[in-house]
């Protein structure tokens, strides 16, 4: 049966908006898109407003997003735009290293009750990138309290955390490379495959073995953290083999090295779970979280801390707890928002609903795994990946699919599908047939 709000339906009055042309060239003249180059016009896609699993853009056109990573309850959701109203009138912010207020300590609580045990502490912070930089420095500071210094990460090459100084240097994606001096030492570990052949027998115990050569034996040198996306995002769309986070818990353990996973993108239902290491039972040192945390309503991002790391911050020398933060930290109406999300994750049981959808998705889409261009089709959860063999004809088969109303990724040469977790059997059933028939006619 379809979640109740997966119905999809004009909103009641949108705000009358200057015409089309004058939107977009106050765009062109004055906005610096993100990740975008300089030549490349993203006003060509303007939208004006959304409902469900659907978005309008400024000339009235319908789209089907299935772009959308942090989307959790879909557009204009009546009950979190009710959240946000309601705190903003109340309370809007307080500085939490001045005083707290409610929302902040709910949510806290919130999370640790879907949180693997032990996982009672959070920080907010405003985005994945600030988390990560939180997270790292509370690994190495964890180790610093102890007495016992270990500076080095280790992590996957084509990982991504961020695009701040020290997220972005845990990486060696093209596009996170900068001129700056790396801050701290990182050992980073290759695939040791393609992504559509980590499927095979035998790919679990060479990565896991790649991992435990990273991390090494050396007592003098081992490091503060081991950090790890359990799906690989922007480093290529890559499913990893079952059995991989459990591995690296067995590891961490043998060596001391904190377990510090990246659920940025697969929290709070997007990779089935609420979160993506509770599929193999794996409880972490330390979550970061964010995109689906407030369905995308209002910036937020969570470093969700066991207690055993929490604790050894007593021991800082200079204050004897966290130096780290925001004065917008802990923004009391983002923590509404993320209220109201986890109500309807749990109310509408959203992430059991993106699993069963998601395979739901990937069955529709088996057939194309043999179709021109197309070298894989895999999936976790509501993510479906549809790898081709260039970045040309990916681009090509997202121009295709957004001219007939459908809005996809693409990831390198892989188009990726990634809609509301709201989305009933009928939009899944869109998403498949629209990805498909873009597939055919960009076919060579």
């Amino acid at each position: 049966m379809a979640a109740p709000y997966a119905r999809v339906g004009e909103p009641r009055t949108p705000r009358p908006l200057p015409d089309a042309e004058t939107l977009r060239v106050r765009d062109r003249r004055h906005v610096w898109h993100t990740w975008t180059p300089l030549d490349a016009d993203r006003s060509a896609l303007t939208l004006s407003h959304g409902s469900g699993h659907h978005v309008w853009d400024i000339e009235g056109r319908a789209y089907l997003d299935a772009s959308a990573l942090n989307s959790t309850c879909g557009y204009a959701h009546p009950d979190i735009v009710r959240a946000i109203a309601e705190q903003a009138a109340r309370l809007h912010h307080a500085d939490l290293s001045v005083a707290s207020h409610e929302p902040v300590g709910l949510l806290a609580e919130r999370l640790a009750g879907h949180a693997p045990p032990g996982l009672d502490k959070t920080l907010f912070v405003n985005s994945g990138s600030e988390g990560f930089d939180a997270a790292v420095m509370m690994a190495v500071s964890h180790w610093a309290h102890l007495g016992r210094p270990r500076p080095r990460i280790v992590t996957f090459a084509r990982g991504y955390q961020g695009a701040t100084l020290l997220s972005r240097s845990l990486s060696t994606l093209p596009r996170n490379r900068h001129l700056l001096d790396t801050p701290l030492p990182v050992t980073r570990v290759e695939l040791p495959d393609e992504p559509r052949a980590l499927r095979r027998p035998g790919a679990l115990p060479a990565l896991l073995s790649a991992f435990e050569e990273a991390v090494g034996h050396d007592p003098d040198d081992l490091p503060a953290a081991v950090v790890v996306e359990p799906f690989l995002n922007v480093g290529g769309a890559v499913v990893l083999p079952p059995g991989f986070l459990r591995g690296l818990r067995a590891l961490c353990d043998a060596t001391g090295a904190l377990l510090v996973l990246d659920e940025v993108f697969t929290a709070y239902g997007r990779s089935g779970r609420m979160f993506a290491c509770q599929r193999e039972d794996v409880v972490p040192d330390i979550i970061v979280s964010s995109k689906g945390l407030t369905g995308g309503y209002v910036p937020l991002a969570a470093v969700t801390v066991h207690n055993r790391v929490y604790d050894t911050f007593a021991a800082d020398p200079v204050i004897g707890g966290l130096r780290y933060g925001h004065t917008t930290s802990g923004h009391a109406v983002a923590c509404a928002a993320a209220l109201a999300t986890l109500d309807m994750l749990e109310k509408l049981r959203l992430p059991e609903r993106a699993e069963e959808l998601g395979a739901c998705l990937l069955r529709r889409l088996a057939s194309l795994a043999g179709a021109p261009g197309v070298t894989d089709v895999r999936g976790l959860g509501l993510i479906a990946v549809v790898e081709t063999d260039s970045e040309g004809r990916a681009d090509r088969i997202l121009a295709r699919a957004r001219d007939c109303g459908l809005l996809l990724r693409r990831i390198g040469s892989a188009v990726v599908a990634v809609p509301p977790l709201v989305i009933d059997d009928e939009g899944v059933a869109a998403v498949a047939d629209g990805l498909a028939e873009a597939v055919a006619y960009t076919a060579d």
